[in-house]
């Protein structure tokens, strides 16, 4: 029987969380995250997402929770959860930011979950805006920038904003990674960005298919030599990308076909 629950549940170092546990969480911007589809209560790159954890914790506070102890939370949260759900764990420090604590004082791990979310059908229509994210390697939470530029994007037309470097250079969208088609390469942008875990997924899968990838600097400019583009995020491997500012990009249903097939071979891991 699948399991259904009418509204989001959290789970604190693997305790419901108190109302005093999650306040000053609204107010932090000094946390981490990683979040994820979970499917039939299993879960794709499971090993990439423990590793997401793991460096964003060393870099923000010098210490990380063992891989251990977040599996065993995870599998706490996913007993009282339904078998599809979205699943969003978070790090951050007990006593809060603007304090000088040092690598001894371990994280705190909050997991919650939600109705599981597939993203939206597409094509989208992106506006190129000039913005590089601080820390770009580290899934954080303190990014006004990602939901301001969203919806400057929507009172223009567009569904979402995709990022250019001040070198001009594609990076990332909001919320996504960015992959391209050239016609026989899946291209990935070269810039600082975060590597999202779907991408990470897709790219290995790719490689043992043996499918060419290349990476590749890219400019607004450069759109028109290329055959596809698609956005790839934790709810989906792509949705496609009709249009960014005024440039037109081809219908590439082989290419997103490709990236969900890639996807699809990554095996469900159970807890």
């Amino acid at each position: 029987m699948t399991r259904t629950t009418p509204r989001p549940l959290a789970w604190r170092d693997g305790e419901t969380p108190t109302a005093a546990d999650l306040v000053p969480l609204a107010f932090m911007g000094f946390a981490h995250f990683t979040a994820m589809q979970v499917r039939d209560s299993r879960i794709r790159g499971l090993d990439l997402h423990l590793e997401r954890l793991r460096r964003g914790s060393l870099e923000l506070y010098g210490h990380a929770l063992p891989d251990e102890q977040v599996l065993a939370q995870l599998r706490l949260a996913l007993k009282e959860a339904p078998a599809d759900t979205s699943l969003v764990a978070t790090c951050y420090l007990p006593g809060g930011e603007f304090t000088a604590a040092g690598p001894e004082t371990a994280p705190a791990l909050l997991i919650r979950t939600a109705p599981p979310s597939d993203g939206p059908e597409g094509p989208l229509a992106l506006m190129a805006v000039p913005h590089e994210r601080f820390l770009p390697s580290v899934k954080h939470v303190g990014e006004p920038a990602k939901t301001y530029f969203l919806r400057q994007a929507a009172a223009q037309g567009f569904d979402d904003a995709v990022f250019l470097d001040r070198r001009g250079r594609l990076s990332e969208a909001s919320i996504w990674n960015l992959a391209f088609w050239d016609g026989s390469a899946v291209v990935w942008p070269t810039a600082e960005m975060l590597g999202g875990i779907t991408m990470g997924i897709v790219r290995r899968q790719l490689a043992r298919l043996g499918v060419p990838q290349r990476e590749a600097e890219l400019t607004v400019d450069d759109l028109p030599g290329l055959a596809g583009c698609a956005l790839l995020n934790s709810w989906t491997p792509g949705v496609a990308v009709h249009r960014i500012d005024g440039v037109r990009l081809p219908e590439a249903q082989a290419f997103l076909d490709l990236l969900h097939d890639a996807y699809e071979r990554e095996p469900l891991t159970a807890l």
